[in-house]
């Protein structure tokens, strides 16, 4: 029992900055950006050499002025939706003005463990998506790039995009369709899925009618919400602005469930040995770089970068160190990153 109040007192601290949504995320980053923006604790960490190994699959003929490369979202469905633009480290105007700033500001999450999260030991932002943000603007920036992590909502991560309130976001964002035609997204660098997470003593057994009456948890925005909008199983739908917030309702007796991507629930998880993965995961969730859709020539160059994170594969690349420092305890039968595929 004192475990569970000391991990929900923990929560609630970590909760209580995102807790009014959008109007909470100026403050946050505000914080956020006199500590990280470039000082030598939290200064980029370059990307890995050489090229990815990974096989690639190809659609359509290569060349900036193809349909794929005009349209991302034109002829987008779910077997195709992970397909982006081909590398490139050219600069084009998006690039330009990201160096002429002379810093990169990446829209992160600063309360998912594993991903992106304030480590109570230093005070600083880690995990996956940070390690990855960080190689992103080494590379565009040098070795001492100057990041400015700004902490975004998940149901604002679309709209920081759109209206240049960052250069990109790295946030655990599944690639689909229905984004694709808002944002930009980069080649795939983790692949998930939808499933459940419960107490462990909990009558729910997966993503199925064993939800039907129960009071189920989604963050506000994002592919569990839409999935519980399609298929509902007769289950209660409350959203809250991130998924973290499920995690302390369902502490707190108001959730019965949680329906996230396998990833996170595993990092939520590991958190409180109450709870657990129930059934196996129902959807593909392959997460991706999102930036403004206009930014075709940044799209080009993360692509570059995450093909060199790539590189090693399943032996000792960049991306498989990050994953076994922060993955591999909670999602430990992954082989190595996931191949990249491109539009034209």
């Amino acid at each position: 029992m004192r475990v569970r109040r000391r991990v929900l007192g923990n929560l609630r601290a970590v909760l209580a900055p995102v807790a009014a949504g959008m109007g909470v995320m100026a403050a946050a980053a505000a914080v956020l950006v006199p500590t990280l923006a470039g000082g030598p604790g939290d200064g980029g960490v370059g990307g890995g050499a050489g090229r990815a190994s990974s096989p690639v699959v190809t659609h359509g003929a290569y060349g900036p002025g193809s349909a794929s490369a005009r349209s991302p979202a034109a002829g987008c469905t779910p077997e195709n939706a992970a397909e982006s633009l081909r590398p490139s480290s050219d600069d084009g105007p998006a690039v330009a003005r990201i160096k002429e700033r002379g810093q990169l500001v990446v829209g992160v999450d600063q309360n998912t463990y594993r991903w992106g999260y304030r480590d109570p030991a230093t005070g600083k932002l880690a995990g996956f998506d940070i390690d990855l943000a960080r190689a992103i603007a080494a590379d565009i920036l040098g070795p001492d790039a100057k990041v400015v992590f700004k902490a975004v909502p998940t149901d604002q991560r679309i709209p920081a995009l759109q209206k240049r309130r960052v250069d990109m976001v790295v946030r655990t964002m599944t690639i689909n369709c229905a984004r694709k035609k808002l944002v930009a997204f980069s080649t795939s660098y983790f692949q998930g899925g939808q499933q459940v997470l419960a107490p462990k003593t909990s009558a729910v057994k997966a993503f199925d009618d064993s939800l039907r009456g129960k009071r189920v948890c989604t963050a506000a925005g994002s592919t569990g919400e839409a999935e519980l909008t399609a298929r509902p199983h007769g289950a209660k739908v409350l959203t809250v602005p991130n998924q973290l917030d499920c995690l302390v309702r369902l502490q707190l007796g108001q959730a019965d469930a949680v329906v996230t991507d396998n990833a996170l629930a595993a990092a939520q998880a590991a958190q409180d040995p109450a709870v657990e993965l129930k059934g196996r995961p129902f959807t593909n969730e392959p997460y991706g770089v999102a930036m403004n859709e206009a930014d075709t020539d940044l799209v080009r160059r993360v692509n570059r970068v995450l093909d060199d994170y790539r590189a090693g594969g399943a032996s000792d690349g960049p991306w498989m160190r990050a994953y076994r420092k922060w993955l591999k305890a909670d999602l430990p039968d992954i082989s190595g990153p996931p191949s990249p595929e491109y539009s034209d």
